[in-house]
């Protein structure tokens, strides 16, 4: 059927201008992004702040009531101020903790927006609609306090005491919530979103919505509707699920979906279910027109969005690979793009088995059509690390992906070993990424786009289609940490030691993060006089940078007169800087340092060199270049064997160096760094002529290219392009062995113990053969042809015609040349003969450096992979003074800390320099914010005072009443007490029985003890209602809403919960002297029964009653134990004898009074 409106389907594009959230083991935005690009897993073993695994737990899935799972992703605490947002602290424990966290990611979304309250907005056209399942989980105990009938029955079924059972009922009930008037919005979800728009006075829409786990996106299609339809200008949207309750858990393991493992590992071969997490994630989303005229900062562009039913299926929760086509489909026609064009798709992924199986079946469906391009659609799931966060699932993967389009980052998903092989993912345009891995765009190619996927029980089905803003990198933007230098400078070493010993002290106090935060500030631009004492190192945070300092400090406590020292772990100290004027040389790898991931982490947080690499892609002939040097992960030996050998050609190797070395300057050169010399070796040479101006960006990264094509083999199976070996001996020795080979040739003279020999494949091989058995270490090469010998002179014409095709200029800086071991000469056309020629002579690195070291050059700095050059270096110069210093020393480490930890050598050295770092996006400080009231710490569990806490504990805790069996009123002796104290009557003996035995006066004086006790816990019960009344008081005129009235209301009850505190202790004052005349008599009847055998039993007074308050909870008796009438008996024996009755005292009597109700919020008793 056609469509009836001839409205246009695509929708408008709609920007997301801010974001928060809080996730497993992530306080924030930045940390939950950071824990996603440094692969960390956030599933843990359940907190004992949410609930005791031991209760529920049982590993076998089929034991009734009990979760076979123990294990998910659960909030860390978060600071919240109830006053902030207008509510009573009294009302916390009646109010769902999604609510509350709610209202905090809310702000920080606005915040983030730049909406925050000091701005100002008018959010009279600003609406709200969140995900969120169902009524909260402060349902469960407000539900559970109501089955006491249940209890009761079950109680007296076992034959308890009507005396027992309301006992132990009064305490059952102080372990779940009390029923009052905040407690019926407090478990609401809608109420979520309704609190949102009441505090911040949102105009617009304000609703929930319930699509069980894809609550989140649907959510995010009714906000995008208030967008477009120009209902709204501004919507808040995203998903609250803080659930990992019992209940959950129950719920998860009868169905049975829950992983056996340790951790939910989505699309692996191992996958056999998911793992719940707590969760609240939040988007601010503008019409894009509006955002760019508003000035607003974009984190990416929602495109297109579809949803779908299932239809008529299999169960109710069964996916269905159709329904989930059709929303995909919807998705694309409403973006108005290709789903071709997709690079990255956060998946639904839960990690049960059918679930995943379905879902990537459908993905290859729909991205598979007419698509014949393999392997460019990265495919992963955040549930891998904190676990399926129900209706904020589709919240958390909308950020990431966001996220990953604003950072350029390709996230990765870990627990991925070996991928299903049942998914059928070779040949096909997916595959699972494990790694963090630049997301590379060649210029001009299509924008990067992602998509992101929720699916809930009953069959409903989201895709959204996202795409990245084209943002200005060149201002910070980065909101995951990276590792920062930090340098110290002094006038002597010694007081730079005492500037180490305060740091130290300063990052282990309070303000750890506000000290570290302000060093790596002055860091960036201090300047360092070749006079000053100066230390340098590189720390990740304020932990690792006190770490660091105390070795610095154990360094110069140890070397105190020396010149210059280097800790293993990066700390760099000199007492003086060096005289850098005309010593500074840049040195460029050749081939054979390459290696796959090179430069990862710097690609990663370096928009420089991540555009160049961007750049050089455009450049390849056959595969885009970063694909050869960032692939898809790989899982078997196999494959990565091929990825190392693709990467070894000549045709990837040299442009992937070069551009890799070439990014590495560029970011050296923003920072302030100027060489006065450089040189390259083999192919680095080129790079040299580049770093000196001698050639512009695009002809070198084309002569890149073109060198590699043309230095590749022929296409003829029985060509032979030769092979090199290292040899480390001096060249008369090697001259003399490899001279007994035919066909060898020296090609690298690299160093005096060092030369490569070049040959046919075969002759290469006798000639390591013969320098083994002399004793000598022979090294293949990693190269793809007998470089610098005529095995290549197949390549010289091309690369002449590639050189003479592109635009030289005189060089800026001394480029020393491999065949001369002299500078270049000025002359364009000799300086292109010279490098067209270069292909095919030796190259003499240990002349050239010689020849640098005989004009000044002391200070080496290696700019590219590897550290092969600095090796030789050190070998050249020996024992004469010089520095050499690597960018890159380590596969193995993270390239964005090597150089860092370079850089901060260089700069302790003295080489001028600024931090190289501008992108790194510091936190934004937070509005000042009164203090109006106690700040408490939430997570997922909800709220519990630490009163209810101790009351509940209390009541558990105390020893039983004992019971007291009914006495006749004809054997008892009445005893006069004050007349303030009346008689008790048979009706009323406030629960307690006597015992068979009289009590002694030592019995009675414990009694009277224990009571005392009781009264002083009620006064200082009563006492901390006070202060909170007080409290509350100094908060109530700054409420906008608080009146005379009301203050008059809280004063008049104040009034009579003083006197009703007074009438009370009165009445103990009374009760008390009762109690000891009770005592005198007690023992005078004693006396009276050893001289005459005649018991005399007391009876005890009755407690007074002062109505009309109610006993408070606290004051509750504790429970009787059953040991002493023997186990499971509840009705004593039969006494032989009349016994004299023990007195116990009554129950305390004092209870707050009910509550007033003061506009707009109603404080609870605990206010007043």
């Amino acid at each position: 059927m056609q469509p009836t409106s001839n409205r246009s389907t695509v929708m408008e594009p709609v920007a997301i201008i801010g974001m928060a959230s809080f996730f497993a083991d992530a306080h924030n935005l930045a940390d939950y992004w950071d824990n996603i690009v440094r692969e960390r897993n956030s599933i843990t073993d359940i907190p004992a702040s949410r609930w005791n695994i031991t209760d529920y737990y049982d590993p076998d899935p089929t034991a009734p009531d009990k979760s076979y799972c123990k294990r998910g992703g659960f909030l860390p605490d978060i600071d919240f101020d109830p006053m902030e947002f207008g509510l009573p602290p009294n009302i916390l424990e009646v109010t769902d903790v999604s609510q509350l966290l709610a209202l905090v990611a809310a702000r920080e979304a606005f915040e983030d927006a730049g909406y925050g309250a000091t701005r100002g907005h008018d959010f009279e056209r600003t609406g709200v609609v969140l995900g969120v399942c169902g009524g909260q989980k402060l349902m469960t105990p407000l539900i559970a306090r109501l089955q006491y009938p249940v209890w009761e029955q079950a109680m007296r079924s076992c034959g308890l005491s009507e005396e027992r059972v309301a006992e132990a009922i009064a305490k059952i009930k102080l372990a779940y919530i009390r029923w009052e008037e905040n407690s019926f919005p407090g478990m609401l979800g809608n109420v979520i979103a309704g609190r949102i728009a009441n505090r911040f006075d949102l105009g617009g829409i304000n609703c929930v919505t319930d699509a069980a786990c894809a609550s989140s996106l649907s959510a995010l299609q009714m906000a995008l509707s208030e967008l477009t339809s120009g209902r709204c200008d501004m919507m808040l949207t995203g998903g609250v699920d803080t659930d990992n309750s019992p209940f959950m858990y129950m719920c998860f393991s009868k169905t049975p979906a829950f992983s056996r493992q340790d951790s939910p590992r989505p699309f692996d071969a191992s996958s056999d279910g998911m793992m719940v997490g707590e969760g609240v994630g939040m988007l601010v989303l503008k019409r894009l027109a509006d955002a760019e005229r508003d000035g607003d900062r974009v984190y990416a562009v929602i495109r297109g969005i579809g949803s779908s039913s299932d239809g008529r299926y299999k169960s109710i929760y069964a996916p269905r690979s159709e329904g989930q086509a059709r929303a995909l489909r919807r998705a694309y026609v409403s973006a108005g793009v290709p789903a071709t064009s997709i690079g990255l798709i956060e998946a639904h992924g839960t990690g049960t088995v059918a679930g995943d199986l379905c879902e990537v079946q459908t993905l290859r469906e729909v991205f598979g059509e007419g698509n014949p391009r393999q392997a460019h659609i990265a495919l992963g799931s955040v549930k891998s690390q904190i676990g399926h966060t129900k209706a904020a699932a589709g919240s958390a993967g909308m950020i990431k992906a966001a996220l990953a389009l604003h950072h350029r980052v390709l996230p990765p998903t870990i627990g991925v070993d070996a991928p299903n092989p049942k998914f059928g993912l070779e040949g096909s345009p997916l595959y699972v990424n494990t790694r963090a891995r630049p997301w590379l765009r060649a210029a001009g190619a299509t924008p990067r786009r992602a998509a992101v996927s929720a699916f809930g029980f009953g069959g409903t089905n989201f895709h959204v289609v996202l795409e990245e803003y084209a943002s200005d990198h060149r201002r910070p933007y980065r909101i995951h940490q990276t590792a920062q230098e930090l340098i110290l400078a002094a006038p002597t070493p010694a007081a730079l030691r005492e500037r180490c010993a305060d740091l130290a002290e300063a990052l282990a106090g309070p303000l750890a993060a506000q000290v570290f935060a302000e060093l790596t500030e002055a860091t960036r631009l201090i300047e360092l006089p070749t006079e000053l004492s100066r230390l340098g190192f590189v720390a990740d945070g304020p932990s690792e940078a006190r770490e660091q300092l105390l070795r610095a400090i154990a360094m110069l406590d140890g070397q105190p007169n020396a010149e210059r020292l280097q800790h293993p772990k990066g700390v760099f100290f000199q007492r003086y800087g060096f005289a850098t004027a005309g010593r500074v040389v840049a040195l460029f790898p050749g081939q054979g340092s390459q290696y796959l991931e090179m430069g990862r982490d710097l690609a990663l947080n370096f928009p420089p060199l991540r555009d160049l690499l961007g750049r050089a892609d455009a450049y390849g002939a056959n595969a885009p270049l970063s694909e050869v040097m960032f692939p898809a992960p790989a899982f078997t030996p196999a494959e990565k064997a091929t990825q190392d050998e693709r990467l070894q050609r000549t045709e990837h190797a040299q442009p992937a160096i070069g551009t890799l070395s070439a990014g590495m300057f560029g970011l050296l050169r923003d920072a302030g760094f100027q060489p006065d010399m450089v040189a390259g070796h083999s192919f680095g040479e080129l790079t040299a002529l580049w770093a000196a101006g001698a050639v512009d960006d695009d002809d070198f990264l084309a002569l890149a290219h073109a060198r590699g094509r043309a230095m590749a083999p022929p296409n003829d199976p029985s060509f032979d392009a030769g092979a090199m070996l290292a040899v480390s001996a001096e060249l008369a020795t090697v001259q003399t062995i490899a001279g007994q080979v035919p066909g060898i040739t020296l090609a690298n003279l690299n160093a005096y113990d060092q030369v490569v020999l070049a040959g046919p494949t075969a002759a290469i091989g006798r000639a390591r053969h013969l320098l083994e058995a002399a004793g000598h270490r022979a090294t293949p090469l990693p190269v793809s042809a007998a470089f610098h010998t005529p095995l290549v002179g197949h390549a010289q014409a091309p690369f002449s015609r590639a050189v003479h095709a592109c635009a030289f200029s005189p060089p800026r800086l001394p480029v020393y040349a491999n065949a001369t071991a002299q500078p270049y000469p000025a002359d364009p056309r000799a300086m292109q003969a010279l490098l067209a020629d270069q292909l095919l002579q030796p190259v003499r690195f240990l002349d050239q450096i010689e020849q640098i070291y005989a004009a000044g050059g002391a200070i080496f700095v290696e700019i590219g992979p590897r550290n092969v050059l600095t090796n030789l270096v050190g070998r050249i110069l020996g024992d004469r003074p010089h520095i050499a210093v690597a960018l890159n020393s380590s596969r193995q480490l993270d390239s964005d800390r090597q150089l860092r930890e370079a850089v901060v050598q260089l700069r302790v050295a003295g080489v001028p320099m600024r931090g190289i770092d501008p992108y790194q996006r510091e936190a934004a400080p937070a509005p000042a914010r009164k203090r109006r009231g106690m700040m408490v710490q939430l997570n997922g569990s909800n709220y519990v005072s630490e009163k209810t806490r101790a009351a509940y504990a209390d009541a558990i805790a105390r020893a039983p009443a004992p019971n007291v069996p009914t006495i006749n009123e004809e054997d008892q002796v009445m005893t006069i007490l004050p007349e303030s104290t009346p008689l008790p009557t048979q009706e009323r003996r406030n629960g307690h029985a006597p015992t068979d035995h009289p009590a002694t006066p030592g019995e009675l004086m414990a009694q009277l003890q224990a009571h005392q006790r009781e009264i002083l816990q009620v006064h200082q019960q009563f006492l901390s209602y006070q202060h909170e009344y007080v409290t509350l008081l100094l908060q109530l005129p700054q409420s906008a809403a608080a009146g005379q009235g009301d203050l008059a209301a809280m004063h008049q009850i104040q009034a009579e919960t003083l006197r009703i505190h007074q009438r009370f202790l009165e009445q103990q004052g009374d009760y008390a002297a009762g109690l000891i005349q009770l005592i005198q008599q007690q023992q005078t009847a004693q006396t009276a029964q050893r001289a005459v055998s005649t018991p005399a039993p007391l009876a005890p007074p009755a407690p007074v009653a002062i109505a009309p308050v109610a006993p408070s909870r606290a004051a509750l008796t504790p429970s009787p134990s059953p040991a002493a009438a023997g186990e499971g008996s509840q009705i004593p024996p039969e006494p032989k004898a009349p016994p004299a009755p023990i007195f116990a005292p009554p129950a305390p009597i004092f209870a707050p009074p009910a509550p007033v109700a003061i506009a707009p919020v109603a404080p609870s008793r605990a206010a007043l």
